[in-house]
Parts: C-alpha cells; sequence; structure tokens
C-alpha cells in the first residue's frame, strides 16, 4: 500500500522519478531563446518615480516621508516583467532556466559587483574595526543575495543605527533574487501539471498578506524584512501579467468592472450629460488613479505607520493600475513616457544601489547627519555613478556575445568578493590596518562583548519572563541571603552599563541585584521612549514586575539610572514617591553619563589623525553634547528635591579641559554614551561608597 510521502510525491511529480525531474528542470530548454517583453517606456518612467522616491527620502526625509514606498513599486514592476518572461517561455515552449538565470547574473551582477568592491575598498581606509566587520558581513550577505536576513537579526529599517550600514538598501535586492529562486521553479512544475497557474498564484499571495497583515504590528522588522510578508508584492505583478498574457474573458470582465465603477461613479461629474466612458478615457482614469495612490502613499505613509500591513496596498495597487492602463494612457504616454524620466528610469538600478553607501558613508565620516549641501552632492555623484555604470558596464556586459563565458566570470568575482566580506567578518574588522594605539583604543568594543553573558538585561524583544530563561538563569539568579545588605539596579542599557562597576566596587559590601531592559526606564505605568508610544511594548510589564520583585526582596539601596532626558520626569518622582511608600528610604538616582555626538572611539580616531604627533587626548570637549550637560545641572536640581540621592557621572567624569575619553589606553565608552566595563569600574568607583 502507497505510503503517504509515495502519494504525496505522485501529487507533485505525477510518475517522474526524482533524478528525471532534476533532468527535466536542467534540459528544459530547445533552440529558442527567452521571449522579451515589448519594451514600454512607461514602465521605465514608473521606475524613475520609485528610484527618485527612494533616494529623496534617504537625502531629506522630511521632505518625502513616504518616498521608501518605491521599493514596493519596484516589487510590482519586476513581478510584472519577470513572470512576463517567464510566462511567455512556457507558452511558448522556449523556456530555459539556464537562460533565465543568466540573464538575471548579468542584469544584476555587473553594477553590484561594482558597488560592493568600492564599498569594501573606501571602507578599508575609513572605517573602524567594529564597523569595518559588520560592513564585511553586509557584503557576504549582499553576494549571496540575503541581506533581509542578515539585517533582519539586527536593528530595523528605520533605527538611527541603520544610518551607518552602507549596505541596507540590499535587503530588498535580496527578496527579490529569493522571489526568483523559487518562482520560476514553482510556475514550470504547475505548468508541467497543467494546474492552474492563477489558482496557485492567487493562494501563495493571499497566504503571504495574511502573513504581514497578521505579524506587521508585534514583529515589524521581521514583517518588513521576510520574504514570506513581501512576496505577495512581486506576486501582484505576476498575477497582472498572467491576466496580461493568459485570460482575455478575465481581462474582459475585469474591465467591465471597472467601466462600471466610473460609469457610475466618475462619469456623471466628467460627463454631466453622457456617463458612458470610452475606452481612452477608461486608460487615462486609470492611470491617473493609480498615480494618485502613490502620491497619497508618499504623503501620508511614514516610518511611524506599520509598514507594509494593509498601507502597502496603496503604492502596489497604484502601480498595476498605472501598467495595467497601457502605454496610451495619457499620464504613461505625456508623463512618464517624458525623456528624462525613462533615462533615469535606465539608471534606475545603478542609482539605487550607489546613492545609499555614498550618504551612509558621508554620516559616518561626518560623524552625524550630513550637510544639505553634502547630502545634495551624494546624490548628484551617485547620478553620475549610475550613468557611468549602466552606460560602461551594465550594457557591454548585459548584450553582446560570450554570454557563458560572461555569466560564469561574474559568478567567479561575486564568490571571491563575498569570500573577502566573510574573511573581513571573521577577522574582527582586520584590525592589522592601524598602528597599536588605535587598535588598543578602537578595539571591537560591542554590547555582546562589553556584556559577556553575566548581565541580567533584555533587549527590546523580550518580557519579563526572560529573566528566568535559561540563558540569563545565572546571570538573573539571587543569592541566598548572606549577611550582607542588598542593592537593587534597576533601569536600562545606561544602568545595565553600570553593573561592572558596582560588582567591583561594591560586590564586597553589597548582595547585587540587576533587573534592566533595553529602552525602559525604571519608571513605572509608561511605555513611551522618545515620546512615541508602544515603542518598547514590553516595558510597562516588565517594570511591574521588577517592583514587585523590590517589594519581595526589600533591598537596602534602589539604584535608578536611564537615558533620562528623553523621559518624563514627573513620572520618575511619581516611581520614586512609590519606592519611599513600599519602606525604601536609600535610593540613588545615577545622573546622565557624557553623550558624544558619534560614537566615542571614532571621535578619538579623528584627533589621532588630526594631531600632527598622533596623541590622544585624555579629556576632550569637542564631539561634546552640549545640552546634556546643561540638563545634568537641571536634573540634579530636581532629583535632590525628592529627597533621594543625586550622584552626577558629569560632575566626575568632565572639568574645564573636557569629559575624561581613556583609562588605561580603553575607550571610555564603546558608543555615544554606553561605557565600556573599565570605563564602568571606573566611573562606579568613584560613587559614594554609603
Amino acid at each position: 500500500m502507497p505510503t503517504f510521502f509515495e502519494h504525496f510525491r505522485y501529487c507533485l511529480v505525477g510518475d517522474a522519478h526524482p533524478t528525471q525531474l532534476i533532468t527535466q528542470i536542467m534540459t528544459f530548454q530547445n533552440s529558442h531563446h527567452l521571449p522579451h517583453p515589448k519594451y514600454r517606456p512607461d514602465i521605465d518612467g514608473l521606475r524613475a518615480v520609485a528610484v527618485l522616491s527612494v533616494v529623496i527620502f534617504h537625502a531629506f526625509p522630511n521632505l518625502l516621508k513616504g518616498g521608501f514606498i518605491g521599493v514596493d513599486i519596484f516589487f510590482v514592476i519586476s513581478g510584472f516583467l519577470i513572470s512576463t518572461i517567464i510566462l511567455s517561455g512556457l507558452e511558448k515552449d522556449s523556456f530555459s532556466f539556464a537562460e533565465f538565470y543568466s540573464r538575471r547574473i548579468k542584469r544584476i551582477y555587473p553594477a553590484l559587483l561594482l558597488v560592493l568592491i568600492a564599498s569594501f575598498i573606501f571602507g578599508w581606509f575609513t572605517l573602524l574595526a567594529d564597523e569595518y566587520k559588520q560592513l564585511g558581513k553586509h557584503i557576504a550577505g549582499g553576494a549571496g543575495f540575503v541581506s533581509n536576513f542578515v539585517l533582519w537579526t539586527e536593528s530595523g529599517y528605520f533605527d538611527n543605527t541603520a544610518e551607518t550600514k552602507p549596505l541596507l538598501h540590499l535587503w530588498s535586492l535580496g527578496i527579490e533574487e529569493q522571489f526568483y529562486i523559487v518562482w520560476p521553479l514553482l510556475l514550470w512544475f504547475v505548468w508541467k501539471q497543467r494546474l492552474n497557474q492563477l489558482t496557485i498564484a492567487l493562494v501563495i499571495l493571499s497566504i503571504s498578506f495574511f502573513l504581514n497583515i497578521n505579524s506587521v504590528e508585534t514583529d515589524a522588522t521581521a514583517t518588513f524584512y521576510s520574504p514570506q510578508t513581501r512576496f505577495w508584492e512581486l506576486l501582484i505583478g505576476s498575477i497582472l501579467a498572467y491576466v496580461t498574457l493568459r485570460q482575455p474573458a478575465s481581462r474582459q470582465k475585469v474591465k467591465q468592472k471597472f467601466d462600471d465603477f466610473l460609469d457610475t461613479y466618475i462619469g456623471p461629474i466628467v460627463y454631466a450629460q453622457t456617463p458612458k466612458i470610452n475606452g481612452g478615457t477608461r486608460r487615462n482614469l486609470q492611470s491617473l488613479l493609480g498615480a494618485s495612490f502613490i502620491i497619497i502613499s508618499i504623503i501620508i505613509i511614514n516610518k511611524q505607520k506599520f509598514f507594509p500591513g494593509w498601507w502597502a496596498l496603496l503604492p502596489t495597487i497604484g502601480t498595476v493600475l498605472i501598467i495595467s492602463a497601457g502605454m496610451q494612457a495619457w499620464f504613461n504616454r505625456a508623463i512618464l513616457s517624458n525623456r528624462l524620466f525613462v533615462w533615469f528610469g535606465l539608471i534606475s538600478f545603478p542609482l539605487y544601489l550607489w546613492h545609499w553607501p555614498l550618504l551612509s558613508f558621508s554620516r559616518i565620516i561626518e560623524g552625524g547627519k550630513p550637510t544639505q549641501g553634502i547630502r545634495f552632492a551624494a546624490i548628484l555623484i551617485s547620478i553620475v555613478l549610475a550613468w557611468l555604470t549602466y552606460k560602461f558596464i551594465e550594457k557591454p556586459i548585459r548584450f553582446g556575445n560570450h554570454s557563458k563565458e560572461k555569466t560564469t566570470l561574474l559568478l567567479v568575482i561575486m564568490i571571491l568578493v563575498g569570500g573577502a566580506g566573510y574573511y573581513d567578518y571573521k577577522q574582527d574588522g582586520l584590525t592589522f590596518r592601524f598602528p597599536e594605539i588605535v587598535q588598543s583604543f578602537t578595539q571591537q568594543y560591542t554590547r555582546d562583548k562589553e556584556w559577556d553573558g553575566t548581565f541580567c538585561f533584555l533587549d527590546t524583544t523580550q518580557d519579563y519572563t526572560f529573566f528566568d530563561s535559561p540563558a540569563l538563569k545565572n546571570a538573573c539568579q539571587i543569592q541566598p541571603e548572606n549577611n550582607k545588605p542588598t542593592l537593587f539596579l534597576w533601569g536600562d542599557s545606561v544602568a545595565a552599563h553600570s553593573y561592572p562597576g558596582y560588582k567591583t566596587s561594591f560586590g564586597d559590601k553589597f548582595r547585587i541585584i540587576t533587573r534592566t531592559s533595553a529602552g525602559c526606564p525604571p519608571i513605572l505605568n509608561t511605555d513611551s521612549v522618545n515620546g512615541e508610544n508602544n515603542e518598547r511594548p514590553f516595558c510597562r510589564k516588565n517594570n511591574d514586575y521588577i517592583f514587585e520583585l523590590i517589594k519581595k526582596e526589600k533591598p537596602n539601596k534602589v539604584v535608578l539610572q536611564s537615558v533620562w532626558y528623553v523621559h518624563d520626569w514627573k513620572q520618575l518622582a511619581d516611581t520614586v514617591h512609590q519606592l519611599q511608600h513600599i519602606g525604601i528610604t536609600d535610593i540613588d538616582v545615577i545622573g546622565l553619563v557624557p553623550v558624544w555626538e558619534d560614537n566615542l572611539p571614532k571621535l578619538l580616531y579623528k584627533q589621532f589623525k588630526m594631531d600632527t604627533l598622533h596623541r590622544i587626548p585624555e579629556r576632550m570637549n569637542s564631539g561634546l553634547r552640549r545640552d546634556i550637560m546643561q540638563i545634568d545641572v537641571v536634573m540634579e536640581k530636581f532629583i535632590k528635591e525628592l529627597n533621594v540621592n543625586y550622584i552626577s557621572p558629569i560632575k566626575i567624569l568632565c572639568n574645564e579641559q573636557g569629559c575624561i575619553t581613556t583609562i588605561s589606553d580603553k575607550s571610555m565608552a564603546y558608543d555615544t554614551s554606553h561605557l565600556t566595563s573599565k570605563g564602568s569600574q571606573f566611573l562606579v568607583s568613584k560613587f559614594p561608597k554609603n
């Protein structure tokens, strides 16, 4: 009796043996070539709209807050054009996997390789070890078209740290190429089995869209980068290609419904006496409606929205309406087919690749947001580089003879570039590039290295139950009473960075308990960070749990520390009063540490290069955020009125000559404000011991 797996295999491949199936796939080609879709200048114009939206958003985000939806336009265009090629080839019995992927390689690899190599070389001279290590990881991810998965494990697309990742934008290329690994195989299989391709596409689209809607509010980063939650956007274009090529009856039904809609709602407005709308007017209105959807998307969608989610329907449906209106629609013919738009459309891919590394490296070098002039210059340079890349790299490689040789060579170079990036990553950013003194203060300072698993600390995606997880069990374990008074350290990541100092300076006198979580101040009844609600959805629950733990443990001293300048001090006062109400009388509030405009190791490296004698300043005024220094004075007065202790790290670390930068040739901070373990130990050693 056949097993379940035998039934399943038969449903998939019929009587064919798996080896026969593989052979069929590899040999499914004949003397014909893959068809080229009829060239449409309006689609190149639509590409221009997409790429310019993204470029303007990245350079001037306040000018075009929803410009990032250009990527969603690209997805639909790509799904439409590539599916047109596949479906036409299958229909004519001329589809070749080898030729399809050869075309993709010749289309994608030349410009991508140029940008990856340029980033690697430029990073060699400008990036510190940790930055160069991250760049190496992203080069490897870009070469393997898995950038979206790499970035998924890091911060979100709209986080501040994203601006210092020169290859952040390759996430979209990863999703596209992952789609084109799966989609041609699936279409070919469905065609061979004589199944309905439209039904399969609709089912997959529905699943992908459901996953997108279901998870966008609970895990925004995963939803943004995951292929499962993005494939529906490419599939919208694929379904449009199918309907355009295969289903005249379906097209007629859709057209009729759209005509009825226009006749009922638009006709009386356009033609007061003759509501019937002819075909030309219908196409014009359809493309204008699509353009309106895209314009509305750019205006009302912003990075605070849960995206993609439902919002992504606006640009994707708008794109479908424009493409399906055809070349003869007025907007497509007069606006999108304009020479300037078409020119930008032709260079859209290299422009997309070049613009973000230039903007990102500008930010890294400037140590903050570049001036408008620098950003504008970066865009102009990226346009020039895009044109040069298109003219002298893309076109000669994509077209002409020696296709197999070109494809093979591009594959080999991509493997080598990806391997170089991975080697850089594994070798911790190739620190041998720097003199020993620079290596000393710019060593691999990361939270993971500085906080070596002994920290009772939650990241932004974890709630209080993770305090008891196996990974944190040892770090969060509360030692039994040992005749020592108890010190309870409560706060966010800057409270966590104080733990090495407390352990060293107070560990012999106190039993220390720590409960810290990223972005969560030691403030009860708040979910907000930086004034944005739900930025840290677990803060309220985490702090309620911690407060109950404090009531249970009855510590002798409670230490509160946070990035106070982004929180409501009245809520802090309420929390202090509640601690006092449960009998906690010894409360220390740790004030703000010095905050630098850029990562401190990077600022020190700049000073090293500028100093003719290559000295490292022990104290430094340049690069300090002066507003933080002033806030510290105001906060000290506010806290003392609560009858609790205020400890000012700024008073300890800073004087008229500036703030301390290094301890024994090690940097005080590993980023703009978080202290290294050496910095923490030095600072806390200066705290009152009572």
